[in-house]
């Protein structure tokens, strides 16, 4: 979409944020995964990106609403390390063509880097050398911040405030290259000649306050409501959910850092508003930035309100300042995305899950291949191997059998419908292959829960062991099991009483 709709995004979030927010850091804006994911679903059309804010909004103050914030748990960390990464190579490469200066590069990966490399000899020379010294300069400012050692208050005045420059310089250090980058493109332009690409006019003033279209005029007609609706497709589901997942995750993270709780359910509330809101001033849908986030710890940011001054500014940018973006040059732009999305990338959590649990392996990867297809196939498709590998952990438990006199087997987890069928398999297959058939004794001390389909499972298998001769007695068990145990009149039941019982 034209570039001053990032700037109609980035303000209303901030006021939102500082009404609702219950996170004293995070800011709600634009963001490269936020972006990545709405331009797979506006089509290039802002009316698209506009309705997709506010119907994005909507399903989350409904979850807010209802309480489904612990819906986000059921998305595991190896998928969104998985979406992160693969978003972390696609948002760079796609601004592999601005730092080389090419036109008409298609948004398709696969397609993006064929094009790419077949046209690398029509690279435009000034695109390619400012991209490269922007990316040295950010990358030598960030090393820099890294190793900056934290000036003492014993310290001269003059080392303090030499530290404080430098600390601004590092931390601005975006701000500082697209500065000088700008300069550096004026500077071309008095002199009448223009090796760079530049952003072009962005149109000032203040967006309308409005309610969003819901239709978009055509050539061949009017796009209506159902019509867009369908267009986005799973979009509506994929946007608000990652918008959420990386804002709370952003969230706990520094709530974990400065020792303070946060409220999904809250943070819902917050960002449908923000959404929906947003929608009104012409904004696509946002999410918190972690790049803003880091700035407002690191500057010591003490409320939510912080974002009053982040809006004020975008607005203040939007009413005087539009006309000085004409000189940014494009390649600038993309050297501060590529820089701001790289360190997502995490190659450590490959050999990290290979050492404590390589079957986690199998989300992440599946998940970080196909976003290279489409982002919403690998998202939906980590969720879902995730949610078969947690379900067959639960329809397989590991049950413990040791022999004596009899067979004492216990059960690992709780006993529901799926995992009923595995005990009974393994409880008959070694009572009946012992010789002599034994008598069981069920240990149920980790079962804290059990289902209707357990319970017809159980009896069943108390009557196949009836028929040889064998019994089944249940020990440890919880209160709330022994209660529905008892309640269904299994024939045949006995069990040990409890301590409490006895």
């Amino acid at each position: 979409v034209p570039p001053q709709y990032g700037l109609y995004s980035s303000f209303m979030g901030c006021f939102v944020y500082c009404v609702l927010g219950t996170a004293k850091d995070v800011t709600l804006g634009p963001t490269a995964i936020m972006s990545l994911l709405v331009s797979s679903y506006a089509f290039h059309e802002p009316v698209y990106a506009i309705l997709l804010a506010f119907l994005s909004g909507c399903i989350q103050l409904a979850m807010g609403l209802l309480h489904l914030g612990f819906l986000l748990d059921f998305i595991s960390y190896p998928v969104i390390k998985g979406f992160t990464s693969a978003a972390s190579i696609t948002i760079s490469f796609n601004q592999i063509k601005n730092i080389l200066g090419l036109q008409g590069i298609p948004r398709q990966f696969f397609l993006q880097v064929y094009e790419t490399l077949r046209r690398i000899r029509e690279t435009r020379a000034g695109d390619a050398v400012l991209g490269l010294v922007c990316l040295a300069a950010l990358a030598g400012l960030r090393a820099m911040k890294s190793r900056l050692p934290r000036a003492a208050r014993a310290e001269p005045l003059a080392v303090r405030i030499s530290y404080l420059i430098v600390w601004t310089s590092t931390t601005a250090r975006n701000a500082l290259v697209v500065l000088f980058a700008g300069l550096v493109a004026y500077s071309f332009q008095v002199m009448g000649s223009q090796p760079l690409t530049l952003t072009g006019s962005i149109p000032r003033g203040l967006p309308a306050f409005r309610l969003p279209r819901f239709s978009m005029a055509a050539p061949n007609g009017t796009v209506p409501f159902r019509s867009m609706v369908e267009d986005m497709g799973v979009g509506l589901a994929v946007v608000p959910l990652m918008g959420l997942l990386e804002t709370v995750a952003i969230a706990k993270a520094f709530a974990s850092q400065n020792g303070y709780r946060i409220d999904p359910n809250q943070e819902l509330l917050a960002m449908g508003f923000a959404n929906v809101l947003g929608s009104f001033v012409s904004s696509y849908p946002i999410t918190g930035s972690f790049g803003r986030t880091a700035v407002n710890a690191q500057s010591g940011v003490c409320t939510p309100a912080g974002g009053l001054v982040t809006g004020a500014l975008v607005l203040l940018s939007l009413a005087y300042l539009t006309s000085l973006f004409y000189y940014i040059p494009k390649a600038a732009l993309a050297a501060v995305i590529i820089s701001a999305v790289v360190p997502m990338f995490d190659a450590g959590v490959f050999r990290t899950l290979w050492r404590v649990k390589r079957l986690d392996l199998v989300p992440l990867c599946v998940t970080f291949l196909l976003c290279f297809w489409e982002v919403q196939y690998g998202i939906v498709a980590g969720v879902l191997v995730s949610g078969i590998l947690l379900l067959y952990s639960i329809a397989r438990p590991p049950i413990k059998v040791s022999e004596g006199d009899v067979l004492l087997v216990q059960p690992g987890s709780s006993l529901h419908f799926p995992a009923i069928e595995c005990l009974r398999d393994t409880v008959c297959s070694r009572a009946l292959a012992a010789s002599p058939p034994r008598s069981i004794i069920l240990d149920c001390c980790h079962i804290s829960s059990i289902d209707y389909t357990a319970v017809v499972g159980l009896a069943e298998l108390l009557q196949e062991l009836r028929k040889h001769g064998l019994s089944l007695v249940f020990c440890s068990l919880q209160d709330p099991v022994l209660q529905v145990l008892l309640s269904a009149d299994l024939e045949g039941f006995q069990h040990f009483p409890s301590r409490e019982e006895a």
